[in-house]
């Protein structure tokens, strides 16, 4: 848990909310200036430590049990980052978020081809027809895909992340856990900020906000940013830099409080994106078998040119480009009714439209274009009506209906050296296009309820059970081959065999995924809290919807089946030293059955869902937040997570093996660590500031990230390992005060090192494989104004 004093104060709705949470906490923590409001909503500032006294970490509220509460009363593994964290830290992007937390993993090519993962599970990208095993929410809104949360984070309040299966609570039921980001609300004082950095490679960003009263009763908040930069892979084709571009967003509110009784926040934001991003860069040729390597061999005979892996270039001679519009609109009513109970309701309506063009990775034309285009429109209402607190027993029960209309399309344009590359007999690919389409619309309907029982004055139980049922709808049809030379026998047999017309007809799942929880939480003192708990998750199957093998296995395998989590955690919370550290640790045991997972066919070079047998994930978690002194705020976490298949005996083979002449059809990957689970990761970031005599304030920031080697693929190739890195960021700043404002200036270096290191890696053609390479160094200035 990172906890830092904001730069700029934001009103509490009511101020008997905070004062809730400082009882919940059983300790006065408050930093060394916090506002409050008024009934006016008026900041009152407040000081909380007398001089001389050691200040002490600020309470975190959180919403996690759908009620507010300071994050070490929650008795569930959950790490919180408040927005003045991010901005210390030069966090602006979802996929950065791993340099903060524990056991979480961000996959990242472009927007489309993007997953979060937590304890090694939900590593599922460029999965169109599932949901993800982490879910995304936007202001209390589940976001159906991940690439919905790839933009820049804009006007941040605050980022919540739960481990573990979830549902009994939140809206869609999720199996790995949740990633909850909260945005700042329109308030009913005057607020303004406007910020502009600039940076090597062309980084260039400006981000503003307004927020006041238009009236006694509603204030609007408006917010923009638009980001820019060139890239840092150079194509040496033509002298570009690749993996850059435009991104730029809107988001706009109003808040109604007619009374202390009613709320209702409105929402309407817009991102795009203009960009050559997905770019992968070679990373190995794959084996060399009876002294030939076949990646090597075809790209000879081809003529091109490869370039050396883990450099920082490519040698593309098609464009790169990718294009995301994006937006969406809720409507979030709160009522507190007779006898303290709220009733919530949360309608959104968001869609997504993805369009790529991606290059073959070669500088000759064996593929001129491919990738998958996706057009998505979803639909959620969510009711909630919770209990008031006080009594021995308290409750939240809702209910959720969510629906999602996607297509995609998937498309590859062949270009005249495709048989070359791939390895068909001439004439079977060569200046070929094979365009297909898929469909699915899913119907999920749910149930939900948890309850606490209060014991005893430290014991408490907690009870929660979910229903969901789900009715999925879909299709998958290619379209005949077009262009190339006419062709008979096996050339014919080859390109139908790749590209041939296939219509797999309606295809239809119907599943109930209950979901449950059952947590014992014992306070041992005011400052200790220990649980324990069982929870059970399931996640509804999905649809391969693009083509790949279907042809020769039949419709059926392009369903996936459901994945059920079974999980056990036994932690604790603590409160030390006064109110200046906090100290948080757990263990886990999850075992997953029918585990959702990314697969690839060498045969037809495409990527497919797959149940990937069964996976146990097991370990432990521990956070720790300390300020020692005035001004200095140290984090440090990390986790230990074996996460590996207890059975898998049918899964796709590496190349080392699937390669050789007498190849088998599968391989048993039983006991296999599963792809992008780091057994090891540790985080360390501080933030120190102190004050002149002239009222200036400088300050000091720096951050470690630790990652332990992973499994690239799914088939844990020896040649697709990513390999241990570290990344180092650092920052300084100077802030003062001008007129009723605040200013900021601020100078960073991200990955101070310069460190060539891989996110993730991609199965690629003839046993190759290519990867995502993480940012270099990079050095910038940031300046701000509040006002």
């Amino acid at each position: 848990m990172v906890l830092q004093p904001r730069r700029r104060p934001h009103a509490f709705a009511r101020p008997n909310q905070l004062y809730a949470v400082l009882l919940l906490s059983g300790t006065s923590l408050i930093p060394d200036s916090v506002v409050l409001a008024d009934t006016d909503n008026d900041p009152i500032p407040v000081r909380s430590a007398q001089a001389g006294e050691e200040p002490r970490l600020g309470a975190v509220t959180v919403n996690a049990r759908r009620r507010e509460e300071s994050a070490q009363d929650v008795p569930t593994p959950i790490s919180v980052l408040d927005g003045q964290t991010l901005e210390n830290q030069r966090i602006y992007r979802v996929q950065d978020l791993q340099q903060l937390v524990p056991s979480v993993n961000v996959s990242y090519v472009h927007a489309r081809q993007s997953s979060i993962s937590i304890r090694g599970l939900g590593n599922n990208p460029a999965s169109d027809g599932l949901e993800p095993a982490v879910g995304t929410y936007l202001d209390n809104v589940y976001l159906g895909r991940p690439g919905m949360a790839v933009f820049d984070l804009l006007d941040v309040e605050q980022i919540d992340v739960l481990r573990g299966p979830q549902g009994t609570l939140f809206g869609k039921n999720t199996t790995a856990g949740v990633v909850n980001i909260s945005t700042r609300k329109p308030t009913f004082h005057p607020e303004r900020s406007v910020e502009i950095s600039g940076g090597e490679d062309g980084y260039f960003q400006i981000k503003g906000s307004v927020s006041g009263p238009l009236n006694d009763t509603l204030a609007g908040r408006l917010s923009a940013y638009r980001t820019r930069d060139d890239g840092y892979v150079k194509n040496i084709h033509d002298g570009d830099d690749l993996n850059g571009g435009a991104r730029q967003g809107l988001r706009s509110q109003l808040l109604w409080r007619p009374s202390e009784t009613f709320n209702l926040r409105w929402i309407g934001e817009y991102n795009e994106e203009d960009s050559d991003n997905g770019v992968l860069t070679l990373y190995s040729t794959g084996p060399t078998i009876d002294g030939v390597n076949r990646y090597e061999q075809r790209a000879a005979a081809a003529g091109a040119r490869l370039v050396k892996a883990r450099a920082r270039k490519v040698d593309f001679d098609s464009d790169q480009q990718v294009t995301v519009f994006q937006g969406g609109t809720s409507l979030e009513a709160n009522w507190t009714l007779p006898n303290d109970f709220t009733l919530t309701s949360i309608s959104a309506y968001r869609w997504w439209d993805f369009t790529p063009r991606n290059d073959d990775g070669l500088n000759v034309p064996a593929s001129i274009n491919a990738g998958v285009e996706v057009r998505d429109k979803q639909y959620s209402q969510e009711i909630r009506l919770a209990s008031p607190t006080g009594d021995a027993f308290d409750y939240v029960l809702g209910a959720y209906w969510f629906k999602q209309d996607l297509d995609n399309k998937s498309f590859n344009y062949y270009g005249p050296l495709a048989d070359i590359w791939n390895g068909t007999v001439s004439g079977a690919l060569a200046n070929v296009t094979s365009i297909g389409d898929g469909h699915i619309e899913t119907d999920s309907y749910a149930l939900f309820a948890q309850g606490n029982w209060h014991l005893t004055p430290r014991l408490d139980l907690t009870i929660g059970i979910r229903g969901t049922y789900e009715e999925k709808d879909s299709w998958v049809r290619r379209d005949a081959p077009r262009g190339g030379d006419a062709v008979s026998g096996a050339a014919a047999t080859q390109r139908n065999n790749r590209a041939g017309a296939y219509d797999s007809g309606d295809l239809s799942q119907y599943t109930f995924s209950p979901s449950g929880l059952l947590s014992l939480s014992y306070r041992f003192s005011d400052r200790w809290l220990g649980y324990a708990s069982l929870s059970h998750g399931e996640k509804s199957g999905g649809v391969n919807l693009t083509v790949g093998s279907a042809p020769s296995a039949g419709a059926d395998s392009l369903l996936v089946g459901t994945e059920r989590v079974n999980n056990a955690e036994l932690g604790f919370k603590s409160t030390l030293l006064d109110g200046t550290l906090l100290f948080n640790a757990n263990v886990f045991w999850t075992q997953v059955h029918g585990y959702q997972a990314n697969a690839y066919d060498h045969a037809t070079r495409t990527s497919y869902l797959t149940n990937a047998g069964d996976v146990r994930s097991r370990g432990l978690e521990v956070e720790t937040t300390w300020r020692p002194l005035r001004g200095l705020t140290i984090n440090a976490n990390g986790s230990y997570n074996d996460v590996r298949y207890t059975k898998y005996e049918d899964a796709p083979c590496p190349p080392e093996v699937g390669l050789r002449s007498k190849a088998p059809a599968s391989c048993d990957l039983t006991g296999h660590r599963v792809v992008g689970a780091s057994r090891w990761i540790a985080n360390l970031n501080g933030h120190y500031q102190w004050a002149l005599n002239n009222g200036l304030q400088p300050y000091l920031n720096a951050s470690y990230a630790f990652r332990y080697r992973a499994v690239g693929t799914i088939d844990d190739s020896e040649y697709g390992q990513i390999p241990s890195y570290a990344v180092v960021n650092l920052s300084s700043g100077l802030r003062g005060d001008l007129g009723d404002g605040q200013w900021d200036v601020s100078l960073w270096l991200k990955n101070a090192f310069d460190k060539t290191y891989y996110t993730s890696l991609w199965n690629s053609a003839n046993g190759g494989y290519a990867g995502v390479l993480g940012t270099p160094r990079t050095l910038g200035l940031t300046a701000r104004y509040d006002f």
